[in-house]
């Protein structure tokens, strides 16, 4: 799922790109070739929601425990679409100004210098926050990889607690064996020190009855 996630966030940066540059060409531009920038530039916002909306979906999909870090990165591209779609507002505004311009026709020829100059004081703040957006978007990038980075620490960190308590399990299963072994030699020479002692016994036993055996017979025939 992580994978499918990674694509359709690739395809969203190359996209923003495209629109983030598109946008700021909206306001230098003129007649027909402006209308189209426009339309082109709607088209590619619709694209962006849909790559959203499939990203999204691929974040349900992730087990709870990893989804934290994809929520955010969903987040921060959530509010970069924003920008974009508050960005193109205002270079529709500029849009429509000039539009209104060319239906007064002969008659806004008095204020045309007046428009000029307000237009070019638009592109320029519209470059000016293009700037500070692009800043902004390298800066949350930045803490998107410092918030992952956390992220990626703590899960070390925890995957080498848990193999600490395995270590120390296993440790601990190693001496109870330990133990066992122990007890398990003990009983064994205990049980090996009867054996002899027991086969000692019979022996002697045995040499015994041999012996009054023999000297039964022995004073037997001789009383004879």
């Amino acid at each position: 799922m992580s994978s499918d996630f990674e694509s359709y966030e690739q395809d969203f940066a190359v996209l923003t790109a495209e629109i983030t540059g598109r946008i700021g060409k909206v306001p230098k531009l003129v007649g027909d070739e402006k209308k189209q920038m426009v339309a082109n530039v709607e088209k590619q916002l619709e694209e962006a929601r849909e790559l959203l909306e499939q990203m999204e979906l691929e974040v349900r999909e992730i087990p709870p425990q990893s989804r934290g870090m994809y929520s955010s990165r969903m987040r921060s591209y959530k509010q970069e679409m924003g920008k974009l779609e508050a960005d193109f507002k205002r270079s529709r505004i500029a849009y429509s100004d000039e539009v209104r311009n060319e239906l007064l026709g002969d008659d806004g020829n008095s204020s045309e210098n007046q428009l000029i100059k307000l237009r070019e004081e638009r592109a320029h703040l519209l470059d000016n926050t293009e700037r500070l957006e692009r800043s902004s978007r390298r800066l949350e990038a930045g803490y998107q990889i410092a918030v992952e980075t956390e992220q990626i620490g703590q899960e070390m960190l925890e995957n080498l607690s848990h193999d600490r308590e395995k270590i120390q399990r296993a440790r601990e299963r190693l001496r109870e064996a330990d133990a066992n072994l122990g007890k398990s030699s003990r009983i064994l020479t205990g049980m090996l020190r009867r054996i002899i002692q027991n086969r000692i016994l019979i022996v002697v036993l045995a040499v015994i009855i041999i012996f009054t055996t023999m000297m039964a017979i022995y004073f037997s025939v001789r009383g004879r």
